[in-house]
């Protein structure tokens, strides 16, 4: 059993459609799965920053950090699913929010194939050949953004515009969402800095 749930991500990037009716009618989709997709892309990603050929390398792997990596990968994929899902719970979308998660991490997928090809692929090509690199890490992205899209529609049982409605509303919020969070760490870091002040103005007149 669990070896078809394995496979079955493979089959959804190939027929979403299909696929991704199944994964909601038919209980094709496993969040555990999902989350496993999620995790070897950050893994995949933080080798690829580190590993990718000096030739279309262009980040420095001294500065380099895997919980940054960590962050900037797994917050943004639980922001839209939670932007998306509230979004959506307004707007008469069908889709529970472990299914929002299922079906966003199965169509990352592709990046995970792909980044783990152009790592290798990068550290034996010529500066001309560099073009191709770059041609497939745009098919990745696109087939990405294709996947998601047709995932959140059939999960939602949404129409074409409805469905871009919703990604621009999701994108809007997740905005806000990072803007809240940000103020809310910024108040707490200056709660904590004015608490030591006092802390240090008593133990100074003590």
């Amino acid at each position: 059993m669990w070896n078809e749930l394995i496979k079955y991500p493979f089959y959804v990037i190939v027929h979403p459609f299909k696929g991704f009716w199944d994964v909601k009618y038919e209980g094709k989709g496993k969040p555990q799965i999902a989350l496993s997709i999620l995790l070897l892309l950050t893994l995949v990603i933080t080798l690829k920053r580190q590993f990718t050929g000096f030739i279309v390398n262009f980040s420095n792997p001294n500065t380099l950090n895997s919980i940054d990596e960590l962050i900037f990968i797994v917050l943004p994929f639980f922001l839209f699913c939670i932007a998306n899902w509230a979004i959506t719970t307004l707007m008469d979308g069908e889709g529970k929010f472990i299914e929002i998660i299922t079906v966003t991490a199965y169509a990352l997928l592709p990046m995970v194939i792909i980044y783990a090809a152009t790592t290798i692929i990068s550290n034996f090509i010529t500066f001309e050949e560099a073009p191709l690199f770059f041609l497939l890490e745009s098919i990745a992205m696109f087939w990405f953004l294709g996947l998601l899209f047709v995932g959140i529609m059939t999960v939602h049982q949404y129409s074409v515009s409805k469905t871009i409605a919703t990604f621009i509303i999701t994108a809007m919020v997740m905005g806000v969402m990072i803007f809240l969070g940000l103020l809310f760490f910024s108040l707490i870091q200056q709660l904590v800095t004015f608490v030591e002040t006092v802390y240090k103005e008593i133990i100074y007149r003590l």
